[in-house]
């Protein structure tokens, strides 16, 4: 019983906050991004699109700029992207639809650290199912 109520209580609080709050606001998508960068830098299958940066400080650090301010809007948070829009920013990539999934695995191994609920997960996929024909193969 105990249980069923505490599920309850979170499932109450999960659909009164936004997204953006449930992700931690601004730290937490900062935290989340740094977390999403390296899992992509140790998996081998995309790793290959984000080493390279490593002997690129400012492109990295402007690669997670854009990336917490693209998800903090997203998400519902204040800030508003003026970041370019995501076919244009994967323009000439070519990345493949396996690619895209490795990138949401690792995103969602990293929700999982950051212990997030079920809810907040599902609306990620959401977004993150939402951005896959503006990026896959263009």
């Amino acid at each position: 019983m105990e249980k069923y109520i505490l599920n309850e209580v979170n499932k109450s609080k999960s659909m009164s906050e936004s997204l953006f709050e449930r992700l931690g606001k601004e730290k937490g998508i900062v935290s989340i991004v740094d977390d999403v960068v390296e899992a992509h830098m140790n998996n081998p299958v995309i790793s290959a699109r984000f080493t390279p940066y490593l002997e690129q400080p400012e492109n990295l650090a402007g690669i997670k700029k854009h990336t917490v301010n693209f998800f903090t809007t997203g998400s519902g948070g204040p800030q508003v992207y003026a970041g370019r829009d995501m076919e244009t920013t994967h323009r000439g990539m070519n990345i493949s639809a396996s690619e895209y999934m490795e990138t949401m695995d690792d995103i969602f191994m990293v929700l999982d650290k950051h212990g997030k609920d079920g809810q907040t997960k599902k609306d990620v996929l959401e977004i993150l199912w939402s951005l896959k024909g503006l990026i896959i193969g263009k």
